[in-house]
């Protein structure tokens, strides 16, 4: 599953128009049009020219600016720097990012998440989801397979969209 249709599911589940997208892709830093929105939600059949590829850093300011738009900006506390320092983009594993950003975002709770899955037609434990909320690196991180980010997505799509 690549970036582009992590984008396409998501907007999907969440009923995020066009215009909307653009929006949360300048709260998290990157400008892109409309007409880009519509490029990068094109399907890649074979090769399509008109498709814009979604890379890990996009797709990563897409998901920070998804977080700001349904919390809201968050005000940095006494000491701490007032930017936020970008997500490990080099991480092969852009599910894991995926699944940590969108229960920020949405203010899902561990049972939320588990009833998403359950909703998919999945069965997972607390502890399975906690391995996949784990950061990269932890002895107890697992990393989230394609089959877990698409299941995810269509959870979400059928509780926010009935």
């Amino acid at each position: 599953m690549d970036n582009n249709d992590i984008l396409i599911r998501l907007r999907y589940a969440l009923e995020i128009k066009n215009k909307e997208m653009a929006e949360i892709f300048k709260l998290g830093g990157v400008e892109v049009s409309v007409p880009e929105v519509i490029q990068l939600l094109t399907k890649s059949e074979d090769e399509n020219e008109e498709q814009i590829k979604c890379n890990n850093s996009m797709l990563d300011s897409f998901l920070n600016g998804l977080i700001i738009y349904k919390r809201g900006k968050q005000e940095p506390k006494p000491g701490q720097p007032d930017t936020q320092e970008p997500s490990s983009t080099k991480s092969s594993n852009m599910n894991n990012l995926l699944l940590k950003k969108v229960k920020i975002a949405m203010a899902l709770t561990t049972e939320d998440m588990l009833d998403i899955f359950e909703n998919a037609g999945i069965r997972v434990t607390k502890g399975e989801l906690g391995a996949l909320l784990r950061k990269e690196g932890h002895k107890n991180y697992k990393e989230c397979g394609d089959k877990f980010a698409r299941n995810f997505l269509k959870g979400l799509a059928i509780k926010y969209r009935g």
